[in-house]
């Protein structure tokens, strides 16, 4: 009898003990913004809670050229404190509409002139391309009138151009600026499987995403991915007590550190510092050493060269890390 009270008086304390069971929360947002900073949150979730959730549609997705929707936030978590980092799984990206856009811009891209790079000759034309998206087949279509090939398929890889939590103090920070905080990284490995991990400025995060590409290459020289709306899944979850200063991706072959700044040398370099310091601190490599081995089987992808700041993500293979 004694033994079973034991028993009972375990269970009982287990379960006592044991965090809220995590929740499932389906989430329409209704508005979307243009800035990242702390505001009213439009949904709070606790660590270990998911969001299946949509990114938001406008007509700047159709040729018709309307305004950019801004992105779906903030999404307060609780718990959240600028001493720990936020974790943030992409579970899903699916594109939910069957169009994506492209084109080139008079403002910006990598190969056209601006008031900031002036060239002498006429700027870039204004050029929209549409692409047709084949949901079941995830690929997309695009006719190319004035091309040897007329058409082109290509398979897709949806992607969350934009993911950050509020920036540090008071600040409003327009959209399309990538910087420690996430922000429009623009890097084609915040895909499905990815696990995100954030520096964290404010209780609760407040984390924003939206900007899905159905495609992207790296560097995003014409300025925007094949960009569309999608169903979206995110988790969120918190390592408490650890601060990290810029952002960090993980997936089955690398972990991965985004750098964003100008110029471009400097994005590589922070990217590159901030690997060595994580290889350091999590993986018991002497500094130099890791410097050695991440000078071998290091690479490193040039998310974007359009934005605000460039973004690099530097990349180590996991099968080199110690087991």
């Amino acid at each position: 009898m004694k033994s079973r009270n034991l028993i009972c008086f375990v269970l009982v304390s287990l379960i006592a003990a044991a965090p809220a069971l995590a929740k499932v929360h389906h989430f329409k947002p209704k508005k979307g913004y243009l800035t990242y900073a702390v505001r009213e949150p439009v949904l709070r979730v606790n660590p270990g809670d998911t969001v299946e959730t949509h990114t938001l549609f406008s007509d700047f997705f159709t040729e018709k050229d309307g305004p950019w929707p801004g992105e779906v936030g903030p999404v307060y978590v609780r718990g959240v404190t600028p001493d720990d980092t936020l974790v943030v799984r992409i579970l899903k990206i699916r594109p939910n509409i069957d169009t994506g856009r492209s084109g080139t811009s008079e403002s910006y891209a990598l190969l056209t002139a601006t008031d900031m790079t002036p060239m002498l000759h006429e700027p870039v034309p204004k050029k929209v391309y549409i692409w047709k998206i084949d949901r079941e087949r995830m690929t997309a279509s695009l006719n190319l009138p004035g091309s040897r090939m007329k058409s082109i398929e290509v398979e897709l890889k949806p992607m969350l151009g934009r993911l950050a939590t509020a920036p540090p103090g008071d600040q409003a920070i327009p959209g399309g600026v990538p910087s420690n905080f996430g922000g429009n990284m623009d890097a084609s490995d915040l895909c499905e499987g990815a696990t995100v991990y954030l520096p964290v400025f404010h209780e609760g995060a407040y984390v924003y995403f939206g900007d899905v590409h159905a495609l992207q290459g790296d560097g995003e020289i014409i300025g925007m991915g094949i960009e569309t709306t999608a169903d979206v899944t995110l988790q969120f979850n918190v390592i408490k007590g650890k601060k990290i200063a810029w952002p960090r991706l993980e997936n089955d072959e690398f972990i991965m550190v985004a750098g964003s700044v100008r110029p471009l040398i400097d994005a590589f370099r922070i990217a590159h510092v901030e690997m060595v310091k994580w290889l350091e601190s999590d993986y018991g490599f002497e500094r130099w050493e890791a410097l050695e081995v991440l000078s071998q089987v290091g690479s490193a992808r040039v998310a974007n060269v359009v934005d605000p700041n460039f973004t690099v993500v530097a990349k180590f293979p996991k099968k080199y890390l110690p087991r």
